[in-house]
């Protein structure tokens, strides 16, 4: 349960954290910021780590000198890529063994049950998509392994999905991030960029009742 609250903690707060973890490690906070955006996409076990608020914090301390941007981004994209690269042979390994999941304490199958909806709903596209769904974006390149998705096919969704999302967030933390509202308010916007990223499954999760409902 600590655990748990401090992970919250860290995350509400993640600008305060943040700000303690480049005084302490300096340099090495590129070190750790890769660990973290590594393990959130490549761990099926860790979908809950900060991805896109974590990204949004670095970059703004970025725009104010204590990191630099370029290899911020760098540093972050080949974390996304390498992270989903290994995710999708972790899938790719496991893919005989799915089944035996459902009781699993830290691979929930139902996450991979909606993963799998969401990658036959939208191609080779769910994985460039995925990356801005919390959950589902650990999740997608997994399930693509599961499926023995062609890895070339795959490693260019991956690339370009990569790009796309450490992009949004680094441009969007760094031009914005110190604004005097959004600096007085961060936590409510970290907040508010989970919530938004949060929503696109539970849309299209009412929209198939819906139409579930009408067919019925």
């Amino acid at each position: 349960m600590e655990v748990i609250t401090g992970l919250i903690d860290f995350i509400v707060h993640i600008d305060t954290h943040m700000g303690e973890i480049i005084s302490h490690y300096g340099t090495e906070t590129y070190l750790i910021l890769f660990i973290i955006i590594f393990c959130e996409t490549g761990l099926v076990v860790t979908p809950f780590l900060p991805g896109d608020s974590l990204i949004f914090a670095a970059s703004t301390f970025a725009s104010l000198g204590s990191l630099n941007i370029f290899t911020l981004f760098i540093v972050i994209l080949l974390a996304a890529v390498l992270g989903d690269t290994v995710n999708y042979h972790i899938g790719k390994y496991f893919s005989n063994k799915l089944y035996k999941l459902e009781n699993n304490r830290f691979i929930k199958k139902e996450y991979i049950d909606k993963t799998q909806h969401f990658f036959e709903r939208h191609g080779g596209k769910s994985i460039v998509l995925a990356r801005f769904v919390p959950i589902v974006r650990t999740f997608a390149p997994f399930v693509a392994g599961i499926g023995h998705m062609s890895y070339k096919h795959f490693l260019s969704y991956n690339v370009v999905g990569a790009i796309a999302w450490v992009l949004l967030f680094t441009i969007t933390g760094y031009f914005f991030g110190n604004i005097p509202f959004v600096r007085d308010n961060f936590s409510v916007i970290i907040i508010a960029i989970i919530f938004i990223s949060v929503m696109p499954p539970f849309i299209i999760y009412l929209k198939n009742k819906l139409t579930n409902k009408k067919e019925g």
